[in-house]
């Protein structure tokens, strides 16, 4: 693992305090069923004893994390600290992601990437996945919170509502299979956006 640069260890100092708080952690991490980094997004609970715990929601990896890298990045961006300045948290997705450790999101930023890492595994084409993630991290904390429930509580909505929902959600996001022409256009005017 590559040493951290300057600014990724003032970031990294920067953010500790708030590992314990946060109420979801990023784990850039490794496992050994895949290859490179893997990214994994949890959420901490309150359990019925009253302690806390991190729930994992989900993971994203290989030629998926490389194609929504970008919009990753884009929502970790808006991550914050306590008196609102911008925690720099995208520094440490860089080109080859030598970062191994945690990071502090907002409520807003672990929601989308828990939105993103749920929904992406089902789908194969790569642009639609990209398209996903840009569609994902241009919602507002309404419609991330809404979506999130609806494909996340099961209790609410049972398994086959989840798996509806997550269906659905895939279509609106990103289409269908055969529609990699409209796909296309559509992430490119996506992309001139966010530049």
């Amino acid at each position: 693992m590559a040493e951290l640069t300057a600014k990724q260890q003032r970031i990294k100092n920067e953010m500790q305090p708030l590992l314990k708080i946060a109420p979801w952690i990023l784990r850039v991490t490794e496992r050994k069923d895949f290859t490179g980094p893997v990214l994994e997004i949890c959420e901490r609970r309150t359990t019925e004893k009253g302690t806390q715990r991190l729930y994992d929601y989900g993971r994203i990896y290989n030629g998926a994390l490389r194609t929504c890298k970008a919009a990753i990045r884009c929502i970790l961006r808006e991550v914050q600290d306590g008196a609102g300045r911008p925690l720099g948290l995208q520094e440490f997705l860089d080109e080859r992601i030598d970062y191994r450790g945690q990071l502090p999101l907002d409520e807003i930023a672990g929601a989308k990437l828990a939105l993103l890492f749920k929904l992406q595994p089902q789908v194969r084409s790569q642009q639609r996945i990209e398209l996903m993630a840009w569609r994902i991290e241009r919602f507002g904390r309404e419609e991330t919170m809404y979506w999130l429930s609806k494909v996340s509580i099961e209790s609410l909505y049972g398994k086959r509502g989840i798996e509806w929902a997550k269906s659905g959600l895939r279509l609106m996001l990103a289409g269908q299979q055969k529609d990699g022409a409209e796909v296309q256009a559509l992430l490119e005017k996506l992309r001139k956006e966010d530049k």
